[in-house]
């Protein structure tokens, strides 16, 4: 055993590690297991339950709050909030979304990040492998004693494990999802309970059939650890593999050992040192006696990722020079994170206390504070793109032999100059703090901070006032509204009542209604943009035609000829995520990209995909071809990000709307198709089209559409 060593459990008690996962109602969905002090880990169905969604949704849920309750080792609960911070949604076998009459599943896992207050939550417990034959337990999510279940592991050879429980005693069922699967005999967590199955009910009444000797009883199935280990690798969320242990011809491992000698010389200053770095990691000690081998101390700072930011932390008032050449030797090795334990919990409480329009920034913010920087994560959540960014390096621009400010600092800036001035200002003491630790000028954080106050105004100076509106079907000649405004802090919603349905008429008197409350000064410069929000089987639905006129009203009111009105299918764009960072990375080409006009009828709609593979600059596609094979067109290029489609839903060859657009530049097309659709009013001759524009902003932020009617769960 060395000197740095992994905290004990701190519960005797294995019940205690079972905690209560539930919504904003307080009602308990399912139970969870912490991986480590800030982070707990459930099934997914588990969280979807507690936000109300159905148990297969394999949407990333947004920020609405979850709250995980804490049973303390007196005995006490602490109830406290908490977010979605890696999701590995349900899938079938094959990939595919799971049936919602299906008995198993894939997948199936979410990290929450658990806002506890200090010394509240308990050291993880030892998780190891599980295997056939093992006697474990599991506890209903409210933590009663009297909730354990017996259970015996009866296959360890696939993704999931079968357990059968004891005929006597509790069985397992509702609330018992995403618990943990404690091994008696070794001591340790081996799984997650996932599901049981019931006993069969009549499908007309839906009541038990009768007893049988036939039925299964007390089955449940499991997520085994291994399993677990591995999904959460592959997402990201652990280490790929478990780092050797650093040698004397490990580049790091020696110049940290010289470093620490250095700093630290005699036996009584490294030993105050590593206490105070063991307390700050959250691990176990070899005492006050006897300090750590300086080689032990090395290596422990490069096998914890937060180890080496605390030494800095710790070392940087007294000896500075010592701790900028701990942090040089520390970056040779990949370990090692920017910030310490403190300042990264510290950074999500700031971002907890964010207004939500500039949080549904945060993605624009990184894009422009690190235009060249390599794609990111598909980033379905803010902690995996956070997390991503402490891994960046510095910015490129500094004097001879200064630290770089990190990408993660330049983000930041970028963010606080979107935030009111209180806000900004919690923002830079933060980062102020992070900077002084890493030794970085206060001269180089401060022209960073410029940038970001100078994007900031040239957003708020180009942001286009829009109105949001996703139509869904609802009875034939009627549809669903839900509208938001977007006056440039991203939208907010203004439709209440989502189940009523609308004719053409109605809908666009309804949207007329919302355009004309909208601040006189916020569209001072020129008209609200309309985004319509659509499936992709409603990508020509004639929206821009709807006309509001009534009999008392003395002007027809017609949407797409008084607004520039567009389109946005978040379903094709979502579809592959693989494409996401060709979408923004064309986004950001889009006054300098190329055009594809697509006009041959007789085209195989795949060399389309391959061209656009080919074309990478490629901004705006045009697609004059007959109907069916137009459409097929404009949804691979909506699905592979190209961010501007135009095309005729009146015309299947030759169209007047792909020639005379031809001549409007790329970003001035939303007013140049209203101007068309004016003319084709006043000179339907001349102007024979119905123009269409799909527009994908990838600046501004779209809310979280449900895109079909959650499933009733069975």
């Amino acid at each position: 055993m060395g000197w740095f060593r992994a905290p004990s459990p701190a519960f005797h008690d294995p019940a205690r590690y079972a905690v209560s996962i539930g919504g904003p109602d307080g009602a308990c969905s399912g139970a969870g297991l912490f991986l480590a002090t800030d982070t707990v880990l459930t099934c997914a169905h588990v969280v979807n339950d507690a936000l109300g969604r159905h148990p297969f949704e394999v949407r990333t849920p947004g920020p609405g709050e979850l709250y995980v309750v804490i049973r303390t080792p007196h005995g006490a609960s602490e109830r406290c909030p908490a977010r979605v911070a890696h999701w590995i949604p349900p899938r079938a076998r094959n990939g595919g979304p799971v049936d919602h009459h299906a008995d198993e599943w894939l997948g199936d896992l979410a990290v929450l990040r658990v806002d506890a207050p200090p010394g509240t939550t308990p050291a993880p417990p030892h998780r190891i492998a599980l295997r056939a034959g093992q006697e474990v337990r599991a506890w209903h999510a409210s933590g009663h004693d009297a909730t354990f279940a017996d259970l015996k592991v009866k296959t360890d050879d696939g993704p999931i494990a079968y357990l059968d429980g004891e005929a006597t005693g509790m069985a397992v069922g509702p609330g018992y999802s995403g618990g943990p699967l404690w091994s008696l005999h070794e001591k340790a967590v081996v799984g997650l309970v996932a599901a049981h199955f019931m006993p069969p009910r009549d499908p007309t009444t839906g009541l038990p059939h009768p007893p049988s000797p036939q039925h299964l009883i007390r089955r449940s199935w499991g997520i085994p650890w291994q399993r677990i280990e591995a999904e959460l690798r592959a997402a990201g969320v652990l280490d790929p593999a478990e780092p050797a242990p650093p040698g004397p011809d490990d580049p790091a491992f020696a110049l940290l050992t010289e470093a620490i000698n250095a700093a630290l010389p005699t036996g009584s200053e490294l030993g105050n040192v590593a206490k105070r770095l063991a307390g700050a990691c959250g691990v176990g000690h070899g005492g006050d006696v006897t300090p750590p081998a300086v080689e032990e101390f090395a290596a422990f700072l490069l096998k914890h990722p937060r180890a080496l930011p605390v030494l800095t932390g710790l070392l940087r008032r007294d000896h500075p020079e010592s701790a900028d050449r701990i942090l040089v030797a520390g970056r040779l090795s990949r370990v090692p994170r920017l910030l310490s334990s403190q300042e990264y919990q510290r950074l999500h409480g700031l971002l907890r206390g964010l207004d939500p329009g500039v949080l549904g920034r945060f993605a624009e913010a990184v894009r422009a504070a690190l235009p060249l920087a390599a794609a990111f994560p598909g980033g379905e959540t803010l902690d995996t793109l956070i997390d991503h960014l402490e891994t960046l390096p510095g910015d490129g621009r500094s004097e001879d032999g200064e630290p770089r400010v990190p990408a993660l600092l330049r983000v930041l800036e970028y963010v606080g100059a979107l935030c009111p001035q209180d806000q900004r200002a919690r923002v830079r003491l933060w980062s102020d703090g992070v900077a002084a630790r890493l030794g970085i000028p206060r001269s180089a954080l401060a022209e960073r901070r410029a940038d970001g106050l100078e994007w900031a105004r040239a957003v708020r100076n180009r942001s286009r006032v829009r109105v949001l509106v996703q139509v869904t079907g609802a009875e034939p000649g009627r549809h669903r509204l839900r509208i938001w405004c977007d006056e440039g802090t991203g939208p907010r919603q203004v439709s209440t009542d989502t189940s009523a349905s609308y004719s053409a008429q109605e809908a666009a008197r309804e949207l007329l209604q919302v355009l004309e409350s909208l601040s006189p000064a916020a569209v001072d410069d020129e008209r609200p943009l309309v985004e319509v929000l659509v499936d992709r089987s409603s990508l020509n639905l004639p929206v821009d035609e709807w006309e509001a006129q009534a009999p008392d009203q003395i002007v027809p009111g017609v949407l797409g000829v008084e607004f520039p009105l567009v389109v946005h299918c978040p379903e094709l764009l979502r579809r592959h995520e693989r494409f996401r960072h060709d979408w923004q990375r064309r986004w950001r080409l889009l006054d300098s990209g190329a055009t594809l006009v697509v006009s041959d009828a007789s085209i195989d709609p795949n060399r389309i995909y391959y061209e656009l593979m080919d074309r990478l600059d490629t901004v705006r596609v045009s697609v004059d071809a007959p109907g069916d094979l137009r459409d097929r067109i404009v949804q691979i290029c909506l699905a592979v990000g190209i961010p501007v489609v135009v095309w005729d839903r009146a015309r299947d060859k030759d169209s007047h709307v792909v020639e005379r657009l031809a001549e409007v530049a790329t970003r001035e097309l939303p007013d140049g198709v209203r101007s068309y659709r004016a003319n084709t009013m006043l000179h339907p001759q001349e102007y024979p089209g119905r123009p269409v524009l799909a527009w994908a902003d990838a600046d501004r932020t779209v809310p979280r559409l449900h895109l079909t009617e959650p499933q009733e769960s069975a």
